[in-house]
């Protein structure tokens, strides 16, 4: 009685635009439903419990896990990332459940070391297969939920509901798409995710930016005199100032970051109700329809562009960075082709028969990796 109750107090709070969990497209395998959790609430458990969801503690967001104790990982930023997702859902009226379990599962096929392990595994596979389709990190944490996670009896991976892996999907070529069936048909329809997915790629794109703002300061790699030069920081940093002369500077950038994240965040919600407004959409499906509605004002979109270029050009093109980088790519590609010159090295349970079957696994092997592991990894098929 307790579980009808909740699930129709939530089906009367959202708005006829929401995913309702009642009216799910369902799970790659059938399940009896829960007594006490709706269909999306389930999917966020799962994903919190996933092997791939605790790797993500030492899996690089720009500086590498042994670099210092207070950098973002890839944990942090998915919970700041679900942090913001949810305060635009919960305003907007849309499914918070669903909103979160997309923003926890969205990193989960992320290689170790950042852009740079997903770049170079790319470049490994389509020089050795150039019809394999290469390694796209969304395309992986897709394939983390739908396989290879090994957690129940009956079915491999986490059998998630449509909607939350429709999310986690962001970005995916047409050939992988075409793969993919009923998660993959938007992308050649040329159709809209859930609003809630649409959010939850915006709010990923706020917390990175911010908090790669943070960390770059922290590591000494920007400065504060370069940050003023970037509009949407040299607003609020100055208004803070002004307001607390007397607080130390550590806090004076913390708030003034706190600041920019709420710019960013309000005109996200201003701008999308605006266009539900004009729109008046009666349910997820004619949202799906319609042209993105998630969105920031042009205004905002372009200091958003600018501060993203910023950090392009200042901080993960920093010569440091970029040595990092560099060590990772040679740690990524020499481990690929050991294993591809003899998967005999390769854990049993990752080598296979078929050739195509023996690429995928070893990106397999290789994208769940944590930076750590990848490092002990190399260390022990390349120093004596």
């Amino acid at each position: 009685m307790e579980s009808k109750l909740s699930a129709v107090i939530e089906a009367h709070a959202l708005a006829p635009y929401a995913c309702d969990p009642a009216q799910t497209r369902g799970r790659r395998y059938r399940e009896p439903a829960s007594a006490n959790r709706s269909e999306f609430q389930r999917d966020r458990d799962r994903i919190i419990h996933a092997t791939a969801f605790r790797r993500l503690e030492y899996k690089t967001q720009v500086f590498v896990n042994h670099e210092g104790d207070l950098f973002r990982t890839r944990l942090t930023h998915s919970l700041e990332v679900a942090q913001i997702a949810r305060t635009l859902a919960r305003n907007l009226r849309l499914n918070e459940d669903l909103t979160e379990a997309i923003a926890l599962a969205h990193d989960l096929g992320h290689t170790p070391f950042g852009h740079a392990g997903q770049d170079e595994l790319n470049a490994c596979l389509r020089e050795i297969s150039p019809d394999a389709g290469g390694f796209e990190h969304n395309l992986q944490s897709l394939r983390v939920v739908d396989e290879l996670e090994e957690r129940y009896a009956e079915f491999n991976g986490l059998n998630l509901c449509f909607e939350t892996r429709e999310g986690i999907l962001k970005h995916c070529s047409h050939y992988h798409a075409r793969q993919l069936g009923d998660v993959g048909s938007r992308f050649i329809d040329r159709t809209q995710p859930s609003l809630e997915a649409q959010l939850t790629n915006l709010a990923d794109e706020i917390a990175y930016n911010n908090h790669d703002v943070d960390d770059g300061l922290r590591s000494g790699l920007i400065t504060l005199e370069q940050l003023l030069e970037v509009e949407l920081f040299e607003r609020h940093y100055h208004a803070v100032s002004k307001r607390y002369s007397d607080v130390a500077p550590r806090r004076i950038l913390s708030e003034t970051i706190r600041r920019m994240i709420n710019t960013l965040i309000v005109d996200l919600m201003s701008t999308t109700q605006q266009r539900l407004a004009e729109l008046k959409p009666q349910s997820a499906d004619e949202l799906r329809q319609a042209p993105a509605i998630a969105g920031f004002s042009p205004e905002v979109r372009a200091q958003a562009d600018v501060l993203k270029k910023f950090l392009m050009d200042n901080l993960y093109r920093h010569y440091q960075v970029m040595r990092m980088t560099r060590k990772a790519r040679t740690i990524i590609r020499e481990l690929f082709m050991a294993f591809v010159d003899d998967p005999r090295l390769l854990p049993p349970d990752y080598q296979r028969a078929d050739k195509v079957e023996q690429l995928r696994a070893i990106s397999d092997y290789i994208a769940g990796m944590t930076d750590r592991y990848a490092i002990s990894e190399h260390k022990r098929l390349f120093q004596m």
